[in-house]
């Protein structure tokens, strides 16, 4: 999903996903909005977590590739820790560094210096990951070639030859003490090049290299015919709080001064003799200097962007992707160790509605648990005779948390995450379609029964034989004859389509009718799948059954007295 890189640790290389994104409220239904809310307190994270999980595909190459990175991500710990450090390096020198700014005011020495040791760090971090990726406990292919591709990043930048060149250059700013410029003039003596000739360790003395320069262009024998230094000047150093003083002299012998303070920023001022030739200037030596360093920093600053881009930017567009991969990580550890039960979930190719799940359970309910032992796991197949499950069972009997737990099972596989059970085989769906009882306000228009209809035409028109569609006591606010009616011929349709379905309903009547809608569909099954009751008390667990809507109702009453003969029998 990354587009800066060409690489991402969610698909393989040279594959095209092709991705449908979730409607808006499955995750919401499903109850995975408080896995996202869960995974990370930073609202940035959840975003990005809840984008990755609601980009489906129904690729299995691509749940594979997820699911292998995410079982080496559970089993070292330690790499998630090692690369989150290094995501807040990246974080830091990407909202501090100064490799992007353009201002000609700050190109100065000390950014140059800065510069360096900018780039050394972004190579240090690059190193760092390499190490990390070459931990021989990495067996997924998607970490494998991530290191393959760091490093392949590491050679092309000559990385380590820059190293190199940055250890031999490098040197604190607080060194430098000097500056030695040389300066050409044309016949006005004016500044028209200047050029760098050291950089110094050490501040001039007042008997330094250069000397009164006034007093050695005041006489025209004294000026030279080569640029050689023949070591006949002498530097007079002026302090600040003599600037006026020693001014007023240099105008007196109507000559020209150059002043360098012992820090390298100070002033030169010029004056031109009275004939006014070219009337009164003045060159600020912070300003040259800082022109003549800025077109070097500059060049340097070009180079050293173009290193860090492919240091940095090239991997910081993957860190979204491993935050994904860490933070569920954090999470699902820390269930696991609290007592849940995980698997990695296995894909299966071919056509058709297939799944196999063993001891599965609602991931949402054992957040909220604090003894998680008291789960209470099932197991449910999708294939062609059990296509279309019609779920009934009690009022509070485990429908809708089963429900949800069906689609978290293929959410959480499909993003490459180990899911609530013993074992999980599947083929991927192409997209989940949930279709729960929506909110008040949302009915105004159409009536609750007119909203449910357009919303199953449209889930519906969007379903394929690879699709998932879950719904939740639908039709199920007009009468019981006409919603029966209606949903009779949905799951009719269902059929004609093989889409895996749960249709958790409290119309009994739909269940006892299974049977019968499966020998009128062309290849696809409908099963009546129920919540047990045992001795009137909810078991919430699910069996392939008739329903028994009306046992339960016998045992309910024969516990509170309320049958005809315990009512009669009791006057």
């Amino acid at each position: 999903m990354d587009k800066h890189t060409g690489f991402s640790l969610l698909h393989p290389a040279g594959t095209d996903p092709g991705y449908r994104r979730l409607p808006d409220n499955v995750l919401h239904d499903l109850g995975l909005e408080a896995f996202c809310r869960a995974v990370s307190e930073d609202e940035k994270e959840r975003r990005l977590i809840t984008n990755v999980l609601s980009q489906i595909t129904d690729n299995a190459d691509v749940a594979a590739y997820r699911r292998e990175i995410f079982a080496d991500m559970i089993r070292l710990p330690e790499l998630r820790k090692t690369m989150m450090q290094l995501f807040d390096r990246i974080q830091f020198m990407k909202d501090f560094s100064t490799m992007h700014k353009t201002s000609d005011e700050e190109l100065g020495l000390w950014h140059l210096f800065h510069r360096l040791d900018e780039l050394d760090s972004y190579i240090k971090t690059v190193e760092t990951m390499q190490d990390c990726l070459s931990d021989e406990r990495i067996s997924s292919e998607g970490l494998k070639s991530l290191r393959d591709y760091i490093s392949g990043l590491y050679e092309d930048a000559c990385f380590a030859e820059m190293k190199k060149d940055i250890t031999a250059l490098k040197m604190k700013a607080s060194d430098v003490q000097s500056v030695t410029l040389g300066i050409n003039v044309n016949e006005r003596f004016e500044a028209v090049s200047i050029g760098l000739v050291s950089v110094n360790k050490k501040p001039f003395k007042k008997s330094g290299i250069v000397s009164n320069f006034a007093d050695a262009i005041a006489s025209k024998d004294r000026l030279r015919d080569t640029e050689d230094w023949d070591g006949d000047m002498h530097y007079q150093l002026i302090d600040k709080e003599e600037k006026r003083s020693a001014a007023d002299r240099i105008k007196n012998q109507a000559g020209l001064f150059a002043v360098i303070n012992n820090a390298g920023a100070g002033s030169t001022v010029v004056n031109t003799k009275s004939d006014g030739a070219a009337s009164g200037s003045t060159f600020y030596l912070d300003t040259v200097v800082s022109k003549m360093l800025g077109s070097l920093v500059k060049k340097l600053r070009d180079t050293l962007t173009k290193y860090a881009n492919v240091a940095i930017v090239n991997i910081s567009g993957l860190v979204p992707e491993f935050i994904y991969y860490i933070r569920c990580a954090e999470l699902i550890s820390g269930l696991a160790e609290k007592g849940c039960a995980f698997c990695e979930a296995q894909t299966e190719t071919g056509d058709g509605a297939s799944m196999s799940a063993k001891g599965f359970y609602n991931l949402k309910l054992a957040m909220t648990m604090e003894n998680v032992s008291e789960i209470v796991p099932n197991d449910l197949d999708f294939g062609r005779e059990h296509t279309v499950y019609i779920l009934t069972g009690a009022n509070r009997g485990g429908k809708t948390t089963l429900t949800q737990a069906v689609g978290q099972l293929f959410i959480l596989a499909q993003g490459g995450l180990f899911v609530p059970a013993e074992s999980f085989r599947y083929i991927p769906c192409d997209c989940i379609f949930t279709h729960f009882p929506a909110d008040e306000d949302k009915t105004t228009d159409l009536g609750r029964l007119g909203e449910e209809c357009v919303r199953f035409r449209e889930m519906f028109s969007g379903c394929t034989d690879r699709s998932l569609l879950l719904l939740n006591e639908t039709f199920s606010t007009t009468s019981f004859e006409e919603g029966c009616y209606i949903a009779r011929d949905s799951v009719k349709a269902l059929l004609t389509k093989g889409v895996r379905t749960v249709y958790n309903t409290h119309m009994h009547k739909l269940g006892e009718e299974a049977e019968a809608l499966s020998r009128e569909s062309s290849g696809a099954g409908a099963a009546s799948l129920i919540m047990r009751t045992e001795d009137g008390k909810r078991s919430f667990k699910v069996a392939l059954a008739k329903p028994e809507g009306s046992s339960y109702a016998r045992d309910i009453a024969e516990k509170y007295g309320v049958t005809y003969d315990m009512l009669v029998g009791g006057n």
